[in-house]
């Protein structure tokens, strides 16, 4: 995976997953220079409340510390709900980081959307299937609680950045991994070239791929959204960096494969490095125009 400059706050999630990966030989080394990481995530949290939003923190939908979503109420709600899972390399990130929220709250708050980002259990306490059941068990709150907070249970949107993106499709590829949620709208993976994980693992590859999908060929199919890609996946827009080698070429497979079941599934590559796909969603201009024609464009309720 090539490396390219940060912006001042970007870079954070994929880098330090890197390095967690990269620098530590022992599990115990590599947990404690995680959650330093994680510490100094978490003293740069911040999110921007626009006017007239109010937020509803820190709400339980499991009953492990790490399973919280944060709700942010528009004062007047359309019925669209935004579901937003962080990255961070399965293993790092928060919620609250403020390029995971600020300029899509902005915007989509300003256009009546409740938006939810959510938290769940990362490596080393749960792989990431457990972590897809997190994101799923998420949904299924989210659903639960749509109307009291002006949302509607079926126009909820999926999105996720980098692990959180990888997440997302997973479920999304196929519905049937996530019980008891309702079918929901579309799903937005936002720059995750993890979308064919056997590839992936034949391959030169990071060590934060063996950490999440560990040796067992079977256990990278199962992960695999690619390999798990059904008919009955959601409309799906798949944004990739052209600055990095493997996502697009990843993300067009990906849709490809869908659009040989007749599942709606759009690539929209930008010029941007692999954080500020995240960061810059929901500011003004072309890539956030994108993907509002994208969701505005889905078939009515």
């Amino acid at each position: 995976m090539r490396m390219f400059r940060p912006l001042p706050i970007a870079a954070a999630l994929i880098l330090s997953s890197v390095a967690v990966a990269v620098a530590a030989q022992s599990g115990g080394i590599r947990d404690r220079i995680g959650q330093r990481m994680q510490a100094n995530i978490a003293a740069r949290q911040h999110v921007a409340l626009p006017a007239g939003v109010r937020r509803l923190p820190d709400l339980a939908y499991g009953s492990d510390p790490a399973q919280r979503l944060d709700v942010y109420l528009p004062a007047h709600a359309s019925g669209r709900i935004i579901v937003m899972v962080h990255g961070g390399g399965w293993r790092i990130g928060d919620k609250a980081m403020g390029h995971v929220v600020d300029n899509k709250l902005a915007h989509w708050a300003a256009r009546g959307d409740v938006f939810v980002s959510i938290d769940y259990r990362m490596l080393p306490q749960a792989d990431v299937a457990q972590q897809a059941k997190d994101v799923a068990a998420a949904l299924v709150y989210v659903q639960r609680h749509a109307r009291e907070w002006g949302g509607d249970p079926a126009n909820l949107v999926l999105m996720g950045h980098s692990a959180g993106a990888h997440l997302v499709a997973l479920l999304s590829a196929d519905p049937s991994l996530a019980p008891n949620v309702q079918p929901w709208r579309a799903t937005v993976s936002l720059d995750s070239a993890a979308l064919d994980v056997p590839t992936i693992m034949q391959g030169r590859h990071l060590p934060l791929y063996d950490d999440a999908f560990g040796r067992d060929p079977a256990n990278w199919r199962a992960l695999s959204p690619l390999q798990q890609l059904t008919a009955k996946a959601p409309p799906m827009l798949l944004v990739c960096s052209s600055q990095r080698r493997e996502s697009c070429p990843a993300a067009n497979a990906f849709a490809d494969a869908a659009q040989r079941l007749h599942v709606r599934a759009q690539v929209l590559p930008q010029a941007r490095t692999h954080e500020q796909i995240n960061a810059d969603l929901g500011q003004p201009g072309a890539y956030t125009d994108a993907v509002d024609a994208f969701l505005d464009g889905l078939p009515s309720l």
